[in-house]
């Protein structure tokens, strides 16, 4: 086990040098993404040569568990905060990649596992996670002899045209919720690029996509209707995205503090004050990553655990990880407001880069259930008895 370990460390390491060898040129080339229309293609191929598309598939898949292992947990989410920091845009792209393999895994059979898992480290697929809908949402619909046809649309399809194997969950006849991936280059959708009009985040490509008349075979189903909205999978994914939140935060004190240098005023004891503020906020915010590492590492030997293995401590790593969520959040919040007030009317216009960093986190903090997260934190503190000192305990086996 030790030397297993040693040997995803190793591979980790590595491939968070290359990972910011990709920010740097994702940080140089943002501006020209942030456009309509636009995708971030050679982030992507650098991505895909680098081999961080097989980065979350397990060692012997190819891979070194990045999102699925429990000892890669904090290397995945200092991966996911370093290309969030270079564009939020190709970290939230990404994050829905990890995501996707990370189900895969842990939900799909040995024969989906293996050949999705080729399809990810051979071909270099990229895969998401379109969960979102409106009213017109998909259905899948049983035609008999393990054949499947779907109806509706999804909202916010992050990477629309360039992810070629989404998760397009949807309602079966009975009401529940079944996984699907759908391998998009073998079958016809409508896009529509003119729904996605945001004011930030412009180069994920989030356009709403119509999957009406689309036919699959059982192949494609992944795990059973309900396991996409299981606990603690479910909610302790969001330290995911709160790493690539926060790797926006960071570009931006980097921005900020430039800024300081090059007008010269890194004297004025008014913005040193403020720069502080932005370094302990950012700082508290690696730190709560770290403790979410150590709870999920220490909560089963896969992230989320076994789905045919019932964990007494699920509720406990839904609340603290929601808790990581909802902080991070206000850090992120935090530090834009003190960008703001550093750099002033003239540090948020072009070429400086601050503005559009701050439009595209402020948009991609706007995640769901922002209140029902941090209510569940409460409501596990109150039921639970222990001690403050050990309530969030860090050792389950």
């Amino acid at each position: 086990m030790y030397s297993a370990k040693l040997n995803t460390t190793c591979n980790a390491v590595n491939h968070l040098a290359r990972a910011k060898e990709i920010a740097a040129y994702c940080a140089t080339n943002a501006a020209e993404s942030d456009r309509f229309g636009v995708f971030p293609v050679r982030e992507f191929e650098l991505i895909a040569d680098s081999g961080l598309l097989e980065a979350p598939l397990q060692p012997h898949l190819g891979g070194w568990g990045a999102g699925i292992d429990a000892v890669a947990i904090y290397e995945t989410l200092m991966l996911l905060k370093c290309i969030g920091s270079g564009n939020l845009a190709v970290g939230r792209i990404y994050e829905g990649h990890v995501n996707a393999l990370q189900l895969v895994q842990s939900f799909g059979t040995r024969e989906q596992i293996e050949q999705l898992a080729e399809d990810a480290r051979l071909h270099h697929k990229i895969f998401g996670v379109w969960n979102a809908e409106a009213e017109d949402g998909v259905k899948i619909i049983p035609l008999g002899d393990g054949r499947y046809r779907l109806e509706g649309s999804k909202t916010f399809a992050s990477g629309c045209g360039y992810v070629e194997r989404p998760f397009v969950n949807g309602s079966l006849p009975d009401g529940t919720w079944q996984m699907c991936i759908v391998p998009m280059e073998e079958v016809a959708t409508v896009s529509d690029p003119a729904w996605w009009q945001p004011m930030g985040m412009r180069a994920t490509a989030s356009y709403k996509v119509d999957f009406t008349g689309v036919e699959l075979d059982a192949k494609w189903l992944i795990g059973k209707p309900g396991d996409y909205y299981r606990q603690p999978w479910l909610t302790a994914g969001v330290i995911r995205f709160a790493a690539v939140q926060l790797g926006g935060a960071e570009a931006l004190f980097d921005a900020t503090r430039q800024y300081l240098h090059e007008l010269n005023r890194t004297e004025d004891p008014h913005q040193q004050a403020r720069i502080g503020k932005m370094a302990i906020a950012i700082e508290s915010g690696n730190l709560w990553l770290k403790g979410a590492a150590d709870l999920v590492a220490s909560y089963a030997p896969i992230f989320g655990g076994y789905p045919d293995v019932d964990h007494p401590q699920a509720e406990k790593l839904v609340a603290y990880t929601n808790m990581v969520r909802t902080t991070i959040e206000s850090i992120c919040m935090d530090a834009m407001q003190l960008s703001e007030r550093i750099v002033g009317t003239r540090g948020l216009l072009p070429p400086y880069p601050m503005e559009r960093i701050i439009r595209d986190l402020s948009l991609y903090l706007r995640q769901p259930a922002f209140d029902a997260a941090l209510g569940s934190a409460g409501k596990y503190a109150l039921a639970d008895t222990t001690s403050i000192d050990s309530l969030w305990s860090k050792t389950y086996y």
